[in-house]
């Protein structure tokens, strides 16, 4: 049964944070929302995560996971950052926005796509999710919470705990969240490649 906390949208209860970090550090998959929409996230270290995610997503290996970084420094160690990819990303961010970019050794390789090497990074705008990253200390891999066969994502805690209560083991609930997922932009090639137009302004990009 997954465990529900009720977190301030604007001001996240410090003992709530720190109890759904124990459980991330438990090995725990969990349903929380961003300033795009509900996400499903897990510890970097986790060997169960990103096939829990898999499964219940209906996804092949070549999937971009992301990794949610607290700030610039903590992006800067997991991928590849260029000059440039560095100015795309500062003047769009935080913000609903994925950049799939090379990842450094530090990403595991069941994390990275297996052929490119690539990994997607985020720094959203929750103040929930900036919480959690911080006290976590490390980045939260993160997919989309997007059900195969379904045109939107779950937007409402208690239907994703209600929906998800055996295959997922923590849901928070901030209240309202958006139904875009986020846009994503390719920066491996050197050159913007608009993957998906979502929550973040395309424009930059195209």
């Amino acid at each position: 049964m997954a465990r529900y906390f009720d977190v301030h949208p604007q001001d996240p209860q410090p003992r709530l944070i720190d109890q759904v970090v124990a459980l991330l550090r438990d090995d725990a998959l969990i349903a929380y929302p961003t300033d795009s929409c509900y996400a499903l996230g897990f510890e970097m270290g986790s060997r169960t995560g990103a096939d829990r995610i898999r499964r219940l997503r209906q996804l092949d290996e070549h999937h971009h996971f992301t990794l949610v970084c607290s700030d610039f420094a903590q992006l800067g160690e997991f991928v590849q950052l260029s000059n440039a990819a560095f100015r795309s990303i500062k003047a769009v961010t935080p913000g609903p926005y994925t950049f799939i970019l090379p990842a450094t050794r530090e990403v595991p390789k069941r994390l990275a796509h297996p052929r490119k090497r690539t990994v997607g990074v985020r720094l959203p705008q929750h103040a929930v999710v900036q919480a959690l990253v911080r006290r976590l200390g490390k980045p939260l891999v993160s997919s989309t919470l997007l059900i195969p066969g379904e045109d939107e994502p779950m937007t409402d805690g208690w239907t994703i705990k209600d929906r998800f209560d055996s295959e997922i083991d923590a849901v928070l609930d901030s209240g309202g969240c958006g139904i875009e997922p986020t846009t994503v932009v390719d920066l491996s090639g050197g050159v913007p490649d608009l993957v998906r137009i979502g929550a973040g302004d395309p424009a930059p990009f195209e």
